[in-house]
């Protein structure tokens, strides 16, 4: 363990800044990251965490995906921000996977913080779903959710992991104003194409 952890963090960091710089380089990190991380999270009891693992993988998937289709003709990655009605429904699913998600772990499993390693698992969801969709406001949720994370891995001795996830904090301020300003260019870009050539390319922003 104390050596797996240090090079999950390395891993991880160079996954969060390449998704800053809107990166397809970001994903193969991502995928090690994840992977990593399962590992450590089984061994110190934070399953609800360990389950996210899997979840990030199949979103990291339809993320690929997601951003390999959504690029201009520069090869850079569109952004987009998350309609009000995405949002509250996000918020609504978050709840009721939190609530259902905690009481299992905290009646059936040995789980040691189980109503809130919930409740970070369903807003993390959120987050990595928005990331997927390119959504700005995923690094909104990020900046919450890994200020959290923080303190929980400080509590189970993952010093390692709770300077990760401070870095990541600092990373997601990074990745907020890139991508805000990436999303000004786009909308700058877009203001110059043709008439007859705008529907198509905010098609393909909004994806």
């Amino acid at each position: 363990m104390s050596l797996i952890e240090p090079i999950a963090v390395i891993v991880s960091v160079i996954s969060v800044w390449l998704a800053t710089r809107r990166s397809l380089w970001h994903y193969p990190y991502a995928f090690a990251s994840v992977a990593i991380y399962a590992w450590i999270f089984f061994r110190v009891k934070l399953y609800a965490d360990v389950a996210l693992q899997g979840v990030f993988a199949v979103t990291l998937a339809y993320g690929f995906v997601q951003w390999r289709r959504s690029r201009d003709e520069q090869g850079e990655v569109l952004v987009a921000r998350t309609p009000v009605v995405e949002i509250a429904i996000a918020v609504l699913a978050a709840a009721l996977v939190s609530l259902a998600l905690g009481r299992f772990m905290a009646t059936r499993t040995d789980a040691a913080l189980p109503w809130l390693d919930s409740a970070l698992l369903a807003a993390s969801l959120v987050g990595s779903f928005w990331g997927a969709r390119r959504r700005i406001e995923a690094w909104w949720v990020w900046i919450v959710v890994d200020l959290v994370y923080v303190g929980v891995y400080v509590y189970k001795d993952l010093f390692w992991t709770g300077g990760l996830y401070a870095a990541f904090v600092v990373l997601a301020f990074i990745g907020l104003r890139r991508w805000e300003t990436a999303r000004t260019e786009q909308q700058a870009r877009h203001a110059a194409v043709p008439p007859l050539n705008r529907r198509e390319w905010s098609t393909e922003a909004a994806t």
